[in-house]
């Protein structure tokens, strides 16, 4: 298995190919298909809208929690197409990063004109 920075650049790569291609203004939606298309087509494995329950006094809550992209069962990857990036945002990646144990995720604003400016990683230090 590819390690999480391996995974982490060439999701990154991919992310800005289709932000070049289609540019901002679109649904999250939208964006989350084509990445979801790029991640398969690059021969990595990916799972899409991912429910992520969360577990409180040892019962299973499912709560409506959805990562949106889990790449290699490693990066988690959720996508935006907000003004800017709030700190909701992060903690929701965070949050997600905790609950499924995962080390690195990817926070992509694709409502940027530029997608670098998009682009945020958030490391959960276990």
């Amino acid at each position: 298995m590819l390690p999480e920075n391996v995974i982490s650049q060439k999701v990154i790569g991919l992310a800005m190919n289709i932000h070049s291609v289609l540019g901002p203004g679109l649904l999250e939606s939208a964006y989350r298909e084509c990445l979801f298309y790029d991640i398969r087509e690059a021969g990595m494995s990916v799972l899409k809208e991912l429910p992520m329950p969360i577990i409180y006094k040892e019962v299973q809550l499912d709560h409506g929690y959805r990562i949106d992209l889990l790449v290699e069962n490693k990066v988690v990857i959720e996508l935006k197409t907000v003004d800017s990036l709030q700190d909701v945002h992060f903690a929701q990646v965070l949050t997600y990063l905790k609950l499924g144990h995962y080390k690195l995720g990817l926070l992509i604003n694709f409502n940027v004109s530029s997608l670098k400016d998009g682009l945020r990683r958030v490391v959960n230090g276990l």
